[in-house]
């Protein structure tokens, strides 16, 4: 990440005061001994939450399994389980489906490392409640892909057009040829589009 981030201040003036005040991005710190399973599962219940709420709800969800869900107990769990730990019923029928996919072998986290950034998003986004947004931050956070440029991301669009002084916010239409030049760091550019929200002053 440090070279990265070097690079990029190198490479893209308007980063380097960013870079120099925010320092290595966050990004792949994978928390020990959590499986990827328990992670997009703990994205999703996560999701449309404010912080304390979704905590509380998701700490649930992982006390039912010992602290740490695997697709087979979650398939053993019933719906209804599901539901007492405060979970909605989208949620819970999001869960199952991410499980089920998982066991079917139709979403293959256990080969995560072999499979390139668009077949593994291609691969979340086909279970339900998992949007391309929350696949890029699973890639991004989880797994510590430097490539990924998550244009729908509102702070990353705030973010940009605060460093480049663009207004209106470019579209993510428009902010997705905006990233090329940022190849093959646009993750770590994009946490400092987010971080940059903080780091800069308006105007």
């Amino acid at each position: 990440m440090v070279e990265a981030s070097a690079e990029l201040a190198r490479r893209v003036p308007v980063l380097a005061p960013v870079v120099a005040s925010m320092g290595p991005p966050e990004l792949g710190r994978r928390r020990p001994g959590r499986s990827h399973f328990a992670e997009l599962a703990r994205m999703i219940c996560y999701q449309q939450l404010a912080g304390r709420a979704a905590a509380a709800i998701h700490a649930r969800f992982e006390g039912l399994f010992a602290g740490e869900p695997t697709p087979e107990a979650v398939l053993a769990t019933s719906v209804d389980t599901l539901r007492g730990a405060g979970l909605s019923a989208n949620k819970a029928a999001s869960i199952l489906d991410l499980a089920g996919k998982v066991e079917a072998g139709e979403v293959e986290l256990d080969r995560v490392a072999r499979l390139a950034d668009d077949e593994l998003v291609g691969e979340l986004v086909a279970v339900r409640g998992i949007g391309r947004w929350t696949a890029e931050m699973f890639l991004m956070f989880q797994l510590g892909r430097l490539d990924v440029w998550p244009v729908d991301d509102l702070g990353v669009r705030k973010g940009y057009a605060r460093l480049f002084g663009l207004d209106p916010l470019p579209t993510p239409r428009e902010l997705q040829p905006l990233g090329e030049p940022l190849r093959p760091y646009r993750s770590v550019a994009a946490w400092y589009c987010w971080r940059a929200l903080d780091a800069l002053p308006p105007g």
